[in-house]
């Protein structure tokens, strides 16, 4: 079997998908309000929806984005893109400099508070992105993929 990437995001993505987390959490706990106010009469499915929110609004903020953190690895060599990601299904995903059409990178206003940016690979398949590099290692990362897939192209 293939040795994983090497490279890991950004730390500071922990932070920016707790933020997003809290911001999910809340619109959770919004719906769960609503639910004890409309059983009222029967109180007790309203504390269980409201406990439930609660206890899913602290998997999201605090055990979640650590995680998701640790499972994200990226690697670029001369040939291919390398990423490693995912919670419960873990992806593996080879991309060949030769199917490399676009690179690109992103940031949100949560990703640019930051200082992070997202790279984003565009082959004829589909998108692929590598989230939460500092902007510096994310610009650096897009020009290089995007030299590496024009010698390949230039190549064949």
């Amino acid at each position: 079997m293939r040795p994983d990437p090497r490279e890991p995001i950004d730390a500071r993505a922990v932070t920016v998908w707790r933020i997003a987390g809290v911001l999910d959490a809340l619109a959770v706990v919004v719906v769960a309000g609503v639910v004890i106010g409309l059983s009222a009469a029967d109180v007790l499915p309203g504390y269980a929806a409201a406990a439930a929110a609660v206890i899913l609004a602290i998997i999201v903020v605090a055990v979640v984005p650590k995680v998701r953190w640790m499972r994200w690895r990226y690697e670029v060599s001369e040939d291919e893109v390398y990423l490693r990601h995912g919670l419960f299904i873990r992806r593996r995903v080879l991309i060949p400099m030769t199917r490399v059409q676009h690179v690109d990178t992103k940031a949100g206003p949560l990703l640019r508070a930051f200082g992070l940016s997202t790279v984003t690979v565009a082959t004829a398949g589909g998108e692929h992105e590598i989230p939460a590099l500092s902007d510096e290692v994310a610009d650096h990362l897009r020009d290089r993929i995007a030299v590496l897939a024009r010698v390949t192209e230039d190549v064949v």
